[in-house]
Protein backbone atom coordinates (compact mmCIF):
# COMPACT_ATOMS: atom_id res chain seq x y z
CA UNK A 1 0.00 0.00 0.00
CA UNK A 2 0.92 3.75 -0.79
CA UNK A 3 -1.07 5.62 1.85
CA UNK A 4 -4.49 4.83 1.80
CA UNK A 5 -4.03 3.53 -2.02
CA UNK A 6 -3.24 0.01 -3.61
CA UNK A 7 -0.23 -0.19 -5.57
CA UNK A 8 -1.14 -0.78 -9.17
CA UNK A 9 2.71 -1.37 -10.62
CA UNK A 10 5.54 -1.44 -9.04
CA UNK A 11 8.55 -0.36 -11.62
CA UNK A 12 9.92 -3.89 -12.25
CA UNK A 13 6.81 -4.82 -12.66
CA UNK A 14 5.29 -2.13 -15.34
CA UNK A 15 8.70 -2.55 -17.23
CA UNK A 16 8.33 -6.50 -17.51
CA UNK A 17 4.88 -5.90 -18.73
CA UNK A 18 5.75 -3.40 -21.20
CA UNK A 19 9.41 -4.93 -21.88
CA UNK A 20 10.21 -1.50 -21.54
CA UNK A 21 13.85 -0.12 -19.54
CA UNK A 22 13.80 2.08 -16.32
CA UNK A 23 15.40 5.69 -16.68
CA UNK A 24 16.46 7.23 -13.18
CA UNK A 25 15.32 6.00 -10.14
CA UNK A 26 13.64 2.77 -10.04
CA UNK A 27 12.49 2.27 -6.88
CA UNK A 28 9.06 3.85 -7.48
CA UNK A 29 5.12 2.44 -7.17
CA UNK A 30 2.28 3.63 -9.02
CA UNK A 31 -0.60 3.86 -7.51
CA UNK A 32 -2.52 4.85 -10.19
CA UNK A 33 -2.53 5.49 -14.25
CA UNK A 34 -3.48 8.87 -16.08
CA UNK A 35 -2.55 10.30 -19.29
CA UNK A 36 -3.86 14.05 -19.08
CA UNK A 37 -1.41 15.76 -16.47
CA UNK A 38 -4.13 18.44 -15.82
CA UNK A 39 -5.76 15.06 -14.00
CA UNK A 40 -2.62 13.48 -12.00
CA UNK A 41 -2.66 12.20 -8.94
CA UNK A 42 0.15 11.71 -6.73
CA UNK A 43 1.46 8.29 -6.85
CA UNK A 44 0.29 8.18 -10.80
CA UNK A 45 2.20 6.98 -13.89
CA UNK A 46 1.93 9.11 -16.75
CA UNK A 47 1.80 7.79 -20.21
CA UNK A 48 2.71 10.28 -22.86
CA UNK A 49 0.21 9.70 -25.28
CA UNK A 50 0.76 10.85 -29.47
CA UNK A 51 -2.79 11.92 -29.92
CA UNK A 52 -3.90 13.83 -33.63
CA UNK A 53 -3.36 17.23 -32.49
CA UNK A 54 -0.59 17.44 -29.18
CA UNK A 55 1.75 14.70 -27.59
CA UNK A 56 1.55 14.01 -24.36
CA UNK A 57 5.65 14.05 -23.85
CA UNK A 58 5.31 18.33 -24.06
CA UNK A 59 3.37 17.37 -20.51
CA UNK A 60 5.64 15.21 -18.89
CA UNK A 61 7.34 17.82 -16.77
CA UNK A 62 3.84 19.00 -15.66
CA UNK A 63 3.07 16.00 -14.79
CA UNK A 64 5.50 15.02 -12.70
CA UNK A 65 5.75 18.60 -11.11
CA UNK A 66 1.95 17.10 -10.28
CA UNK A 67 3.02 14.25 -8.33
CA UNK A 68 3.60 11.65 -10.81
CA UNK A 69 5.56 8.33 -9.49
CA UNK A 70 7.22 8.11 -12.84
CA UNK A 71 6.40 8.76 -16.74
CA UNK A 72 6.41 6.42 -19.84
CA UNK A 73 7.76 7.54 -22.95
CA UNK A 74 8.70 6.36 -25.91
CA UNK A 75 12.34 8.71 -26.44
CA UNK A 76 14.18 10.47 -23.84
CA UNK A 77 12.36 14.57 -24.54
CA UNK A 78 14.79 17.55 -23.60
CA UNK A 79 13.55 19.75 -20.40
CA UNK A 80 13.49 17.39 -18.39
CA UNK A 81 14.35 17.71 -14.74
CA UNK A 82 17.80 15.42 -14.11
CA UNK A 83 17.33 11.79 -13.20
CA UNK A 84 13.43 11.99 -14.07
CA UNK A 85 11.81 8.57 -13.05
CA UNK A 86 10.80 6.91 -16.86
CA UNK A 87 9.77 3.56 -18.27
CA UNK A 88 10.83 4.07 -21.63
CA UNK A 89 8.38 2.04 -24.11
CA UNK A 90 10.43 -0.09 -26.48
CA UNK A 91 8.16 1.61 -29.35
CA UNK A 92 4.61 3.39 -29.20
CA UNK A 93 3.63 4.53 -25.44
CA UNK A 94 -0.02 3.57 -26.36
CA UNK A 95 0.77 0.00 -27.23
CA UNK A 96 2.67 0.12 -23.98
CA UNK A 97 -0.13 1.02 -22.37
CA UNK A 98 -2.36 -1.56 -23.94
CA UNK A 99 0.27 -3.98 -22.60
CA UNK A 100 0.00 -3.16 -18.89
CA UNK A 101 -3.95 -3.81 -19.33
CA UNK A 102 -3.15 -7.31 -20.67
CA UNK A 103 -0.97 -7.98 -17.62
CA UNK A 104 -3.16 -6.47 -15.28
CA UNK A 105 -6.48 -8.47 -16.88
CA UNK A 106 -4.60 -11.52 -16.79
CA UNK A 107 -3.47 -11.60 -13.12
CA UNK A 108 -7.01 -10.34 -11.81
CA UNK A 109 -9.48 -13.20 -10.83
CA UNK A 110 -12.26 -11.48 -11.77
CA UNK A 111 -15.48 -12.29 -13.56
CA UNK A 112 -15.67 -9.95 -16.27
CA UNK A 113 -19.07 -8.28 -17.93
CA UNK A 114 -19.06 -6.19 -21.20
CA UNK A 115 -21.41 -3.72 -22.24
CA UNK A 116 -22.17 -1.94 -25.36
CA UNK A 117 -25.12 -0.87 -27.70
CA UNK A 118 -26.36 2.35 -29.12
CA UNK A 119 -27.90 3.70 -26.45
CA UNK A 120 -28.00 3.05 -22.57
CA UNK A 121 -24.28 1.57 -22.23
CA UNK A 122 -23.05 4.14 -19.46
CA UNK A 123 -26.37 3.91 -17.34
CA UNK A 124 -26.39 0.14 -17.97
CA UNK A 125 -22.30 -0.06 -17.20
CA UNK A 126 -22.84 2.26 -14.17
CA UNK A 127 -25.95 0.46 -12.70
CA UNK A 128 -23.88 -2.73 -12.84
CA UNK A 129 -20.91 -0.98 -10.80
CA UNK A 130 -23.72 -0.03 -8.74
CA UNK A 131 -25.18 -3.27 -7.60
CA UNK A 132 -21.87 -5.62 -7.39
CA UNK A 133 -20.35 -3.11 -5.50
CA UNK A 134 -22.64 -4.03 -2.75
CA UNK A 135 -21.31 -7.71 -3.24
CA UNK A 136 -17.32 -7.81 -3.84
CA UNK A 137 -14.97 -5.65 -4.94
CA UNK A 138 -16.02 -4.12 -8.39
CA UNK A 139 -13.80 -1.86 -10.96
CA UNK A 140 -15.26 -0.47 -13.83
CA UNK A 141 -14.29 2.61 -16.75
CA UNK A 142 -14.39 5.94 -15.35
CA UNK A 143 -16.88 7.81 -17.54
CA UNK A 144 -17.01 6.94 -21.08
CA UNK A 145 -13.87 5.37 -21.44
CA UNK A 146 -14.91 3.00 -24.04
CA UNK A 147 -12.34 3.46 -26.92
CA UNK A 148 -9.00 2.45 -28.29
CA UNK A 149 -7.55 4.95 -25.76
CA UNK A 150 -9.61 4.79 -22.93
CA UNK A 151 -10.17 0.43 -22.73
CA UNK A 152 -6.50 -0.10 -22.13
CA UNK A 153 -6.09 2.76 -19.57
CA UNK A 154 -8.65 1.59 -17.59
CA UNK A 155 -7.52 -2.14 -18.15
CA UNK A 156 -4.19 -0.63 -16.41
CA UNK A 157 -5.83 0.42 -13.73
CA UNK A 158 -7.61 -2.71 -12.54
CA UNK A 159 -7.08 -3.49 -8.97
CA UNK A 160 -5.30 -7.36 -8.91
CA UNK A 161 -8.61 -8.40 -6.35
CA UNK A 162 -11.24 -6.93 -8.10
CA UNK A 163 -14.20 -9.50 -7.83
CA UNK A 164 -16.21 -8.09 -10.69
CA UNK A 165 -14.72 -5.78 -13.60
CA UNK A 166 -17.76 -3.93 -15.91
CA UNK A 167 -16.36 -2.74 -19.19
CA UNK A 168 -18.32 -0.24 -21.23
CA UNK A 169 -16.90 -0.79 -24.99
CA UNK A 170 -17.91 1.62 -27.79
CA UNK A 171 -17.50 2.52 -31.76
CA UNK A 172 -18.29 3.85 -34.31
CA UNK A 173 -16.86 2.26 -36.82
CA UNK A 174 -16.69 -1.56 -37.91
CA UNK A 175 -13.91 -3.48 -36.78
CA UNK A 176 -13.38 -1.21 -33.55
CA UNK A 177 -15.50 -3.20 -30.91
CA UNK A 178 -13.35 -6.51 -31.60
CA UNK A 179 -10.04 -5.69 -30.65
CA UNK A 180 -11.80 -3.91 -27.02
CA UNK A 181 -13.65 -7.15 -26.18
CA UNK A 182 -10.14 -9.20 -27.16
CA UNK A 183 -8.47 -6.55 -24.07
CA UNK A 184 -11.26 -7.02 -21.99
CA UNK A 185 -12.06 -10.67 -22.43
CA UNK A 186 -15.64 -10.58 -21.01
CA UNK A 187 -17.14 -13.67 -19.23
CA UNK A 188 -20.50 -11.94 -19.99
CA UNK A 189 -21.57 -9.76 -22.92
CA UNK A 190 -24.56 -7.42 -22.78
CA UNK A 191 -25.70 -5.73 -26.21
CA UNK A 192 -28.90 -2.75 -24.51
CA UNK A 193 -30.21 -2.34 -27.68
CA UNK A 194 -29.69 -1.63 -31.42
CA UNK A 195 -30.45 1.67 -33.23
CA UNK A 196 -30.29 4.07 -35.60
CA UNK A 197 -26.93 5.78 -34.79
CA UNK A 198 -23.71 6.61 -36.17
CA UNK A 199 -25.49 6.20 -39.38
CA UNK A 200 -23.11 8.40 -41.03
CA UNK A 201 -20.48 5.64 -41.17
CA UNK A 202 -22.65 2.74 -41.48
CA UNK A 203 -25.27 1.60 -44.29
CA UNK A 204 -28.22 0.87 -41.87
CA UNK A 205 -29.45 -1.32 -38.61
CA UNK A 206 -28.02 -4.12 -39.83
CA UNK A 207 -24.01 -2.70 -40.27
CA UNK A 208 -24.53 -1.21 -36.55
CA UNK A 209 -26.07 -4.80 -35.15
CA UNK A 210 -22.56 -6.45 -37.02
CA UNK A 211 -20.57 -3.77 -35.47
CA UNK A 212 -21.52 -4.66 -31.99
CA UNK A 213 -21.69 -8.29 -32.77
CA UNK A 214 -17.85 -7.60 -32.30
CA UNK A 215 -18.10 -7.96 -28.52
CA UNK A 216 -18.04 -11.75 -28.55
CA UNK A 217 -15.40 -11.76 -30.53
CA UNK A 218 -13.32 -11.50 -27.03
CA UNK A 219 -15.11 -14.04 -24.99
CA UNK A 220 -14.89 -18.15 -24.92
CA UNK A 221 -17.21 -20.65 -26.04
CA UNK A 222 -18.15 -20.66 -22.01
CA UNK A 223 -19.38 -16.89 -22.34
CA UNK A 224 -22.89 -15.91 -21.88
CA UNK A 225 -24.72 -13.11 -24.41
CA UNK A 226 -27.42 -11.08 -22.95
CA UNK A 227 -29.15 -9.60 -25.08
CA UNK A 228 -32.67 -7.14 -26.01
CA UNK A 229 -35.46 -9.94 -27.01
CA UNK A 230 -37.93 -7.09 -27.90
CA UNK A 231 -34.75 -5.43 -30.49
CA UNK A 232 -35.55 -6.01 -34.28
CA UNK A 233 -31.80 -7.28 -33.93
CA UNK A 234 -32.00 -9.64 -31.68
CA UNK A 235 -32.13 -12.74 -34.12
CA UNK A 236 -29.35 -11.35 -36.01
CA UNK A 237 -27.29 -10.82 -32.65
CA UNK A 238 -27.96 -13.86 -31.61
CA UNK A 239 -26.79 -15.73 -34.97
CA UNK A 240 -23.80 -13.75 -34.45
CA UNK A 241 -22.89 -15.30 -30.69
CA UNK A 242 -23.48 -18.40 -31.96
CA UNK A 243 -20.94 -17.90 -34.93
CA UNK A 244 -18.61 -16.86 -32.20
CA UNK A 245 -19.47 -20.10 -30.48
CA UNK A 246 -21.31 -18.84 -27.47
CA UNK A 247 -24.36 -21.43 -26.72
CA UNK A 248 -25.41 -19.36 -24.12
CA UNK A 249 -27.86 -16.96 -25.23
CA UNK A 250 -29.89 -14.98 -22.51
CA UNK A 251 -32.78 -12.48 -23.36
CA UNK A 252 -34.49 -9.54 -21.74
CA UNK A 253 -37.46 -7.22 -22.28
CA UNK A 254 -41.17 -7.87 -22.32
CA UNK A 255 -41.25 -10.53 -24.89
CA UNK A 256 -42.70 -13.90 -22.94
CA UNK A 257 -39.76 -15.92 -24.02
CA UNK A 258 -37.16 -13.00 -22.53
CA UNK A 259 -35.28 -14.76 -19.48
CA UNK A 260 -35.89 -12.05 -18.10
CA UNK A 261 -39.16 -10.94 -18.61
CA UNK A 262 -40.77 -7.87 -17.41
CA UNK A 263 -44.20 -8.39 -16.02
CA UNK A 264 -45.70 -5.53 -14.74
CA UNK A 265 -44.01 -1.65 -14.16
CA UNK A 266 -45.29 1.33 -12.99
CA UNK A 267 -43.76 4.53 -14.05
CA UNK A 268 -43.64 7.38 -12.12
CA UNK A 269 -42.03 11.14 -12.62
CA UNK A 270 -38.70 10.40 -10.26
CA UNK A 271 -38.67 6.08 -10.00
CA UNK A 272 -40.33 3.15 -11.51
CA UNK A 273 -41.95 0.11 -9.43
CA UNK A 274 -41.24 -3.07 -11.40
CA UNK A 275 -41.78 -6.42 -11.38
CA UNK A 276 -39.55 -9.42 -13.05
CA UNK A 277 -38.87 -12.93 -13.85
CA UNK A 278 -35.42 -13.20 -13.96
CA UNK A 279 -34.85 -17.06 -15.12
CA UNK A 280 -37.78 -17.89 -13.39
CA UNK A 281 -36.95 -16.30 -10.10
CA UNK A 282 -39.73 -13.51 -9.25
CA UNK A 283 -37.98 -10.37 -8.17
CA UNK A 284 -39.77 -6.51 -7.61
CA UNK A 285 -37.98 -3.64 -6.77
CA UNK A 286 -38.05 -0.10 -7.06
CA UNK A 287 -35.87 1.69 -9.48
CA UNK A 288 -34.31 4.93 -8.70
CA UNK A 289 -34.40 6.12 -12.19
CA UNK A 290 -37.64 7.32 -14.30
CA UNK A 291 -38.54 5.72 -17.74
CA UNK A 292 -39.15 2.64 -19.48
CA UNK A 293 -35.68 2.73 -20.76
CA UNK A 294 -34.13 2.44 -17.44
CA UNK A 295 -36.46 -0.33 -16.29
CA UNK A 296 -35.67 -2.25 -19.77
CA UNK A 297 -32.18 -1.79 -18.91
CA UNK A 298 -32.56 -2.61 -15.27
CA UNK A 299 -33.42 -6.15 -16.58
CA UNK A 300 -30.51 -6.49 -18.64
CA UNK A 301 -28.28 -5.98 -15.42
CA UNK A 302 -30.09 -7.94 -13.08
CA UNK A 303 -29.84 -10.62 -15.73
CA UNK A 304 -25.93 -10.11 -16.33
CA UNK A 305 -25.63 -10.20 -12.33
CA UNK A 306 -27.33 -14.10 -12.52
CA UNK A 307 -24.61 -14.91 -15.42
CA UNK A 308 -21.87 -13.68 -13.35
CA UNK A 309 -23.05 -15.56 -10.76
CA UNK A 310 -23.36 -13.08 -8.23
CA UNK A 311 -27.43 -12.37 -5.58
CA UNK A 312 -30.11 -11.30 -8.21
CA UNK A 313 -32.25 -10.63 -5.20
CA UNK A 314 -29.60 -8.41 -3.31
CA UNK A 315 -28.88 -6.65 -6.98
CA UNK A 316 -32.89 -5.71 -7.06
CA UNK A 317 -33.03 -4.23 -3.78
CA UNK A 318 -29.81 -2.22 -4.43
CA UNK A 319 -31.73 -0.66 -7.83
CA UNK A 320 -33.89 1.74 -5.48
CA UNK A 321 -30.33 3.36 -4.27
CA UNK A 322 -29.33 3.71 -7.94
CA UNK A 323 -27.44 7.53 -8.32
CA UNK A 324 -27.99 9.34 -11.07
CA UNK A 325 -25.34 9.63 -13.94
CA UNK A 326 -23.71 13.20 -14.74
CA UNK A 327 -25.36 14.51 -17.92
CA UNK A 328 -27.83 11.68 -18.14
CA UNK A 329 -31.30 12.52 -16.26
CA UNK A 330 -29.47 14.22 -12.86
CA UNK A 331 -32.26 17.06 -11.69
CA UNK A 332 -31.63 19.76 -9.33
CA UNK A 333 -33.81 22.48 -8.14
CA UNK A 334 -32.94 25.88 -8.92
CA UNK A 335 -34.16 28.36 -7.12
CA UNK A 336 -34.94 32.18 -8.38
CA UNK A 337 -36.38 35.39 -6.83
CA UNK A 338 -39.82 34.43 -7.90
CA UNK A 339 -40.11 30.64 -7.18
CA UNK A 340 -37.79 27.24 -8.58
CA UNK A 341 -37.63 25.77 -11.36
CA UNK A 342 -36.09 22.06 -12.26
CA UNK A 343 -33.44 21.53 -14.49
CA UNK A 344 -32.71 17.63 -15.93
CA UNK A 345 -29.44 17.38 -17.43
CA UNK A 346 -29.73 15.24 -20.26
CA UNK A 347 -26.62 16.84 -22.01
CA UNK A 348 -24.26 14.93 -22.31
CA UNK A 349 -25.41 12.87 -25.53
CA UNK A 350 -28.13 12.40 -27.96
CA UNK A 351 -29.73 9.84 -30.29
CA UNK A 352 -33.50 9.34 -31.83
CA UNK A 353 -34.44 6.98 -29.60
CA UNK A 354 -32.61 8.16 -26.32
CA UNK A 355 -34.42 11.85 -26.94
CA UNK A 356 -37.83 9.79 -27.11
CA UNK A 357 -37.16 7.88 -24.31
CA UNK A 358 -36.07 11.11 -21.93
CA UNK A 359 -39.15 12.84 -23.40
CA UNK A 360 -41.40 10.70 -22.17
CA UNK A 361 -39.60 11.15 -19.00
CA UNK A 362 -40.28 14.72 -19.06
CA UNK A 363 -43.80 13.90 -20.27
CA UNK A 364 -45.09 12.36 -16.71
CA UNK A 365 -43.30 15.87 -14.62
CA UNK A 366 -45.79 18.41 -14.09
CA UNK A 367 -44.70 21.64 -13.69
CA UNK A 368 -45.46 24.08 -10.87
CA UNK A 369 -47.81 26.51 -10.26
CA UNK A 370 -47.98 28.88 -13.81
CA UNK A 371 -44.99 26.69 -14.84
CA UNK A 372 -44.52 24.88 -18.25
CA UNK A 373 -42.23 22.04 -19.93
CA UNK A 374 -39.49 23.25 -21.85
CA UNK A 375 -37.40 21.10 -24.34
CA UNK A 376 -33.48 22.56 -25.06
CA UNK A 377 -32.41 20.36 -27.82
CA UNK A 378 -29.10 20.51 -29.72
CA UNK A 379 -28.51 18.71 -32.63
CA UNK A 380 -27.76 14.94 -32.64
CA UNK A 381 -24.63 13.92 -34.67
CA UNK A 382 -23.41 11.16 -36.60
CA UNK A 383 -26.77 10.47 -38.09
CA UNK A 384 -25.54 11.05 -41.92
CA UNK A 385 -28.21 11.66 -44.76
CA UNK A 386 -31.15 10.79 -42.08
CA UNK A 387 -29.97 13.36 -40.10
CA UNK A 388 -33.19 15.99 -41.23
CA UNK A 389 -35.71 13.63 -41.49
CA UNK A 390 -34.60 11.64 -37.69
CA UNK A 391 -34.83 15.15 -36.48
CA UNK A 392 -38.11 16.45 -37.47
CA UNK A 393 -39.39 12.79 -36.68
CA UNK A 394 -39.08 14.58 -32.68
CA UNK A 395 -42.38 16.47 -33.25
CA UNK A 396 -43.89 13.82 -32.28
CA UNK A 397 -42.56 12.75 -28.55
CA UNK A 398 -42.70 16.63 -28.28
CA UNK A 399 -46.03 16.38 -28.62
CA UNK A 400 -46.93 13.16 -26.99
CA UNK A 401 -45.18 14.89 -23.71
CA UNK A 402 -47.16 18.03 -23.89
CA UNK A 403 -44.07 20.02 -24.51
CA UNK A 404 -44.78 23.78 -23.97
CA UNK A 405 -41.39 25.62 -25.73
CA UNK A 406 -38.77 24.12 -27.85
CA UNK A 407 -35.23 26.06 -27.59
CA UNK A 408 -32.98 24.17 -30.00
CA UNK A 409 -29.38 25.20 -31.46
CA UNK A 410 -27.58 23.78 -34.21
CA UNK A 411 -28.22 22.96 -38.42
CA UNK A 412 -30.71 19.47 -38.09
CA UNK A 413 -32.21 21.08 -35.23
CA UNK A 414 -33.80 23.89 -37.10
CA UNK A 415 -35.50 21.19 -39.47
CA UNK A 416 -37.66 20.35 -36.49
CA UNK A 417 -37.50 23.84 -35.32
CA UNK A 418 -39.56 25.18 -38.52
CA UNK A 419 -41.87 22.48 -38.51
CA UNK A 420 -43.48 22.43 -34.63
CA UNK A 421 -46.56 25.06 -34.29
CA UNK A 422 -45.72 28.32 -33.76
CA UNK A 423 -46.48 28.14 -29.60
CA UNK A 424 -44.07 25.92 -29.26
CA UNK A 425 -41.45 27.48 -30.77
CA UNK A 426 -39.51 29.28 -28.01
CA UNK A 427 -35.86 30.37 -30.05
CA UNK A 428 -33.46 28.55 -32.26
CA UNK A 429 -29.68 29.67 -32.89
CA UNK A 430 -26.74 28.02 -34.72
CA UNK A 431 -24.83 27.57 -31.49
CA UNK A 432 -25.22 26.39 -27.85
CA UNK A 433 -23.16 29.63 -27.01
CA UNK A 434 -26.00 31.72 -28.65
CA UNK A 435 -29.05 29.84 -27.00
CA UNK A 436 -28.11 29.94 -23.66
CA UNK A 437 -28.95 33.72 -22.75
CA UNK A 438 -31.79 33.04 -24.29
CA UNK A 439 -32.78 29.99 -21.92
CA UNK A 440 -32.11 31.89 -19.06
CA UNK A 441 -33.49 34.93 -19.96
CA UNK A 442 -37.21 32.99 -20.14
CA UNK A 443 -36.81 30.65 -17.49
CA UNK A 444 -39.53 31.32 -14.40
CA UNK A 445 -40.88 29.80 -11.24
CA UNK A 446 -42.50 26.39 -11.52
CA UNK A 447 -40.66 25.42 -14.95
CA UNK A 448 -39.55 21.81 -15.89
CA UNK A 449 -36.41 22.29 -18.17
CA UNK A 450 -34.84 19.44 -19.90
CA UNK A 451 -31.78 20.10 -22.16
CA UNK A 452 -30.12 17.67 -24.45
CA UNK A 453 -27.80 17.32 -27.08
CA UNK A 454 -25.09 15.55 -28.36
CA UNK A 455 -21.83 15.91 -27.03
CA UNK A 456 -20.42 17.98 -29.49
CA UNK A 457 -23.53 19.96 -29.58
CA UNK A 458 -22.17 21.55 -26.48
CA UNK A 459 -25.51 21.88 -24.97
CA UNK A 460 -23.61 21.13 -21.11
CA UNK A 461 -22.86 25.15 -20.86
CA UNK A 462 -26.90 25.52 -21.35
CA UNK A 463 -26.84 23.02 -18.10
CA UNK A 464 -24.39 25.36 -16.41
CA UNK A 465 -25.79 29.01 -16.80
CA UNK A 466 -29.56 27.62 -15.64
CA UNK A 467 -27.43 26.29 -12.60
CA UNK A 468 -25.81 29.39 -12.14
CA UNK A 469 -29.03 31.02 -11.77
CA UNK A 470 -29.58 29.56 -8.63
CA UNK A 471 -26.98 31.85 -6.61
CA UNK A 472 -28.40 34.83 -8.98
CA UNK A 473 -25.08 35.58 -11.86
CA UNK A 474 -23.49 33.98 -14.52
CA UNK A 475 -20.72 31.20 -13.77
CA UNK A 476 -18.10 32.54 -15.31
CA UNK A 477 -15.74 29.68 -14.52
CA UNK A 478 -18.13 26.71 -15.87
CA UNK A 479 -19.00 29.25 -18.64
CA UNK A 480 -15.73 29.81 -19.85
CA UNK A 481 -14.05 26.27 -19.51
CA UNK A 482 -17.26 25.16 -22.06
CA UNK A 483 -17.10 28.03 -24.39
CA UNK A 484 -13.33 28.37 -25.03
CA UNK A 485 -11.49 26.62 -27.55
CA UNK A 486 -8.21 25.44 -24.85
CA UNK A 487 -5.61 23.45 -26.48
CA UNK A 488 -6.58 20.02 -25.73
CA UNK A 489 -3.71 17.38 -24.79
CA UNK A 490 -3.79 14.28 -27.11
CA UNK A 491 -4.48 12.30 -24.31
CA UNK A 492 -7.93 13.96 -23.48
CA UNK A 493 -9.13 12.53 -26.84
CA UNK A 494 -9.36 9.29 -25.13
CA UNK A 495 -12.48 10.54 -22.73
CA UNK A 496 -14.38 11.39 -26.33
CA UNK A 497 -17.50 8.59 -25.70
CA UNK A 498 -18.22 6.24 -28.75
CA UNK A 499 -21.21 4.63 -29.04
Amino acid sequence: MSGDKTVLWTADEAAAATGGRLSGPSAWTATGVAIDSRKVATGDLFVAIRGPNFDGHAFIGAALAAGAAAAMVDHLPDGLPEGAPLLIAPSDTLESMAALGVVARARCGARFVGVTGSVGKTGTKETLRHVLSAQGATYANEGSLNNHWGVPLSLARLPADSRYGVFELGMNHAGELGPLSRQVRPHVAVITTIEAVHLEFFSGVEAIADAKAEIFEGMDAGGIAVLNRDNGQYARLAAAARRQGLTDIWSFGAHEEADARLVDCSLHATCSAVTALIRGERVQYCLSQPGRHWVMNSLAVLLAVKALGADVAAAARSLSSLPPVKGRGTRKRIHLPQGAFTLIDESYNASPAAMAATLEVLGKIDPGAGGRRIAVLGDMRELGERADALHIGLAEPLRAAHVDAVYACGPHMKTLFDRLPAAMRGAWTETSVELAPLVTGTVKGGDVIMVKGSLGSRTGLIVDALAALDSGRESEDKAASRTTNQPQEAAQSAQAPRG
